[in-house]
């Protein structure tokens, strides 16, 4: 009986029909290749390294918000301390207002056709922009003497050379004075900028990227300097922040950091709201909707002076009006208790009175869940229209009701994903510092999944736009031509929403609910956000990481997903069923019969029962014998003999094996879309039960483009389905069938305009 089986263990591996070269092609080599060489400043384990450094940049600065010309003057002085192994004979700023410079790189290298000025508002936008001139003016650079240091502007970063070589180990202080316009984010846009209301003659100031910042120097860049074109945004040193906002004397202030002099810019009864705030659990208002109206209409032409502190941050940012309704609770922590609070003007009610405060504390709760603590004091939620933008524990947000204060579905939902999403910054990239200049992805695909999570325990069916696998589906099966892969600097990315946000965190998803589980992904990302916490992680950390901590050889995931623009497209193309010859030849009989009423009549046999009326045979009966028409199922005892002593040496398992009369279906694999994955199959039996089962992505290890594996059931199958619950973004569902299923689908005859 060995040979007998032989046959069907050739059958019931996985079959290669096609040989590869693995060195070259095969999906699974390793990413060693593609990745940094490990060293004492980052592990092969993805940790950081035994010697492993960052710089420090600390700030004191004096800022000015002119509300009458629209300005912002400030004078710094940033005490800069080297812990690399390095001497540095120059120091890097940068300098991002200068993308709005007139004649500025940003806009001369932006790509435009004649339909980009089809409407007026296109047409007005692009001349607001050139006709704006929103570039620093540094007015000096003097050390802490008062000496003037020698500096060179590139572009939108600046060049601070020094009389020695900062060691290792040393700091070096000095001073820059400055001013620049604000620009009107609702006319030329931005990250940050100014609205204006005109029916009141008031404005709301969101302002960032105000100062001269230092660069990155690290081991994986040296100077991270390239030009700020626009898209990718920033990457800063970690510091400590004193600064004063000095602003017109009937707005309220909100800042990274905490605030020093509360007794001198807030009344008695907003102290007292303060100190109940940091003791409920509910928004409690520091400044009312009825106070805010007041400022509003009575407009003060003095100044006042908030003074704020921040420690450990890579960034600083403020926003000031007198529109401003403040409110505040707390968010209790094993660590430390957290101040959640949100500003915003009239316009943004009634959502943002009711959700914004209880969305920052329920986002912190959730992230801290997945990474670690919430270790800022504040976590602080700014109404702007139409921006979603990040700092260290503040961030501008979207989501205006209509005049009415009626809002739309979208409205809402809308803005309650950019409050999650922009808080959640403060985490990917506020805390664990990647670099978003280079990395996009690293903090908006990162920070897009665990919105995502978040979502889902915010309001259950919550109308998330990103995340789950088929979501990204039209966006994969789209023009390879402009779809980059996800390892591509920001700046020249395709489709810059998918490929930074919508993809990556489509392939955190899939590698928490497919490849690995949730348990161990849990554990792995965990482990990532607490080894890199207040550290600028590169991507090969990240990968390495998710490996070391999860247990899972995962580089074939990395390749496909962030290294190509493959995508999912698996096809089921044929099954052929099989089942074991029992040798009884009664059995086989009635098989060969049920098998042979399943064919159809050959052309002949069907044309001559028409044409020939009568045989020969047929005339004359006396012409038949025994071999005449016979029964061709009938079993003679000759076979009947044969059968018995084949039994004779069989064992009693291998008879029992016989008579199981076990299914044996092969099904063949096609994988169009180039991207390896998983096979999730949904088996659905004759007689009603069904049956998962997920076979690891390695089944393609051999062959990525043609496979095919035999599964045995004890029942006959009335169908299979491939990916039956949409985790694989599998582009073409209408191949993963058998038998073929049509899948209803329309097109649009009528276009809208």
């Amino acid at each position: 009986m060995r040979n007998l089986f032989l046959s069907l263990l050739a059958i019931s591996i996985s079959v290669s029909t096609i040989a590869q070269d693995n060195t070259n092609t095969n999906k699974f080599r390793q990413l060693s290749g593609e990745l940094a060489t490990p060293n004492v400043y980052r592990t092969a384990s993805g940790a950081p390294g035994s010697k492993y450094y960052q710089q420090k940049a600390d700030y004191s600065m004096e800022i000015t918000l002119d509300d009458e010309k629209q300005q912002i003057h400030g004078v710094e002085t940033i005490t800069y301390t080297n812990n690399s192994p390095d001497p540095l004979a120059y120091l890097w700023l940068q300098l991002d207002q200068n993308v709005r410079a007139q004649g500025a790189a940003s806009g001369l290298t932006r790509t435009s056709t004649i339909q980009n000025f089809s409407s007026p508002w296109a047409m007005t936008r692009y001349m607001n922009r050139q006709n704006f001139d929103g570039g620093f003016k540094i007015e000096s650079v003097t050390d802490a003497s008062g000496k003037e240091i020698p500096f060179t502007i590139v572009e939108t970063m600046m060049r601070i050379d020094l009389t020695k070589p900062l060691l290792n180990g040393g700091s070096y202080s000095f001073k820059i004075k400055w001013w620049y316009n604000i620009n009107n984010r609702m006319k030329i846009g931005g990250r940050s900028g100014y609205e204006y209301f005109e029916e009141e003659d008031n404005y709301l100031y969101t302002i960032a990227q105000f100062f001269p910042r230092m660069c990155v120097y690290n081991d994986v860049e040296g100077w991270q300097n390239k030009q700020f074109l626009g898209s990718g945004e920033f990457t800063l040193p970690f510091g400590d922040y004193d600064v004063k906002l000095t602003v017109p004397e009937d707005h309220i202030v909100g800042s990274t950091g905490v605030l020093q002099n509360e007794s001198k810019v807030l009344t008695k009864e907003q102290l007292k709201r303060w100190e109940e705030a940091q003791d409920s659990e509910l928004p409690v208002f520091i400044v009312t909707p009825e106070e805010a109206l007041e400022n509003e209409k009575e407009k003060s032409t003095g100044t006042k002076t908030w003074h704020f502190k921040a420690e450990n941050v890579r960034d600083f940012a403020f926003a000031s009006s007198r529109k401003f309704i403040w409110d505040a609770s707390v968010v209790r922590q094993e660590t430390k208790d957290v101040m959640a609070m949100s500003y915003y003007p009239k316009e943004g009610n009634p959502l943002w009175e009711r959700y914004s405060t209880r969305v920052v504390a329920h986002t912190l709760k959730t992230y801290s869940k997945y990474t670690f603590d919430y270790p800022y004091p504040v976590a602080i939620s700014v109404h702007a229209a139409s921006i979603g933008m990040e700092y260290p524990m503040i961030c501008f947000n979207g989501g205006r009701p209509n005049e009415d204060g009626s809002y739309s579905k979208r409205t809402k939902y809308g803005m309650q994903s950019v409050i999650i999403h922009e808080v959640g910054h403060n985490y990917f990239p506020m805390i664990v510092n990647s670099d978003e200049r280079q990395w996009t992805w690293m903090d908006e695909g990162l920070n897009t999944f665990l919105q995502f999570l978040t979502e889902q325990e915010w309001e259950r069916n919550y109308p998330s736009s990103r995340g789950p696998a088929h979501l990204i589906v039209d966006y994969m099966k789209g023009d390879k031509d402009y779809i980059s892969p996800i390892m591509t600097n920001s700046e020249s990315i395709w489709q810059f929403g998918n490929n930074a946000y919508g993809k990556p965190a489509t392939a955190l998803n899939i590698l928490r609910e497919t490849i690995l589980g949730r348990e161990l992904f849990d554990f792995a990302f965990k482990t990532y956000a607490n080894r890199w916490m207040f550290k600028h992680p590169t991507p090969a950390d990240f990968f390495r990481t998710m490996e070391d901590a999860s247990g899972v050889d995962l580089d074939w995931f990395w390749r496909g997903w962030f290294f190509t623009n493959d995508h999912c497209d698996i096809a089921i193309t044929s099954v052929e069923h099989y089942q074991l010859d029992t040798h009884n030849p009664d059995k086989e009989a009635a098989w060969q019969k049920e098998v042979d009423n399943m064919s159809r009549e050959n052309i002949s046999k069907i044309l001559n029962r028409q044409d020939i009326k009568e045989t020969e045979n047929e005339k004359d009966p006396s012409l038949d014998d025994m071999y005449t028409n016979p029964d061709p199922y009938a079993v003679d005892e000759a076979q009947r003999v044969m059968y018995n002593e084949f039994l004779e040496g069989l064992s009693e398992e291998d008879k029992e094996l016989l008579n199981k009369g076990y299914h044996f279906y092969q099904v063949n694999f096609e994988n169009i879309g180039g991207l390896v994955m998983p096979l999730i199959l949904a088996f659905e039996f004759e007689d009603g039960t069904n049956e998962v089962l997920k076979i690891p992505a390695e089944i393609w290890r051999f062959d990525d483009t043609y496979i095919s594996k035999v599964f045995v059931f004890e029942k006959p199958l009335k169908s299979i389905e491939l990916d039956p619950f949409l985790e694989t973004a599998d582009t073409e569902t209408n191949n993963n069938h058998w038998p073929h299923k049509d899948i209803p689908s329309r097109f649009d005859m009528f276009k809208r305009n």
